[in-house]
């Protein structure tokens, strides 16, 4: 009997490749957004949820080494180069940084995770059996965080924009 193989389709393989690009470079944007904001309130959450995609990311490239899909290391340099044009953002502030940048950034995060969601979901949606195992485990962890980040984006918006700041 021939051994099955693990082997997916070349669109497949070229989505969980696209997707391992975004992750490395949403991997990168944690990671400097924990500690560029460790200090502020919701810096220790912001720490643990860069601790979680970082594992997540080493999650889906064990999946793609156990499916036979290579990493394609343009594409993910790439999407980390993406990540730092992102830096080149307009806050208002040259020489220092404006308390607009949290915001900007946690919105950078969630729009990460959500992106990430909807990659696990769509891998689950294409091939439920396949892709139950960590797949689904994964998908329930994002919606987790992206309730993590909504919590953490309504405070930063609320101390950023709120009726009572001001901009110095």
């Amino acid at each position: 009997m021939p051994e099955a193989s693990n082997k997916v389709s070349e669109s497949t393989a070229l989505y969980l490749q696209t997707h391992e690009g975004a992750a490395s470079g949403g991997a990168q944007l944690f990671r400097r957004v924990a500690d560029s904001q460790r200090d502020r309130p919701w810096g220790p959450e912001v720490v643990q949820l860069s601790r979680e995609v970082a594992q997540d990311l080493g999650t889906l490239r064990r999946l793609m080494k156990q499916l036979e899909v290579p990493r394609n290391l343009v594409l993910g340099l790439t999407m980390q180069a993406g990540e730092l044009v992102g830096r080149l953002k307009p806050n208002g502030r040259i020489l220092r940084r404006s308390p607009l940048s949290d915001l900007v950034e946690v919105e950078g995060l969630y729009l990460a995770v959500r992106g990430k969601a909807a990659g696990w979901q769509a891998l689950l949606a294409a091939d439920p059996v396949r892709f139950a195992d960590p797949v689904q485990l994964l998908a329930e962890r994002a919606d987790d965080q992206i309730e993590r980040l909504a919590v953490i984006h309504r405070t930063v918006a609320a101390g950023v924009m709120g009726p009572t700041t001001t901009d110095d």
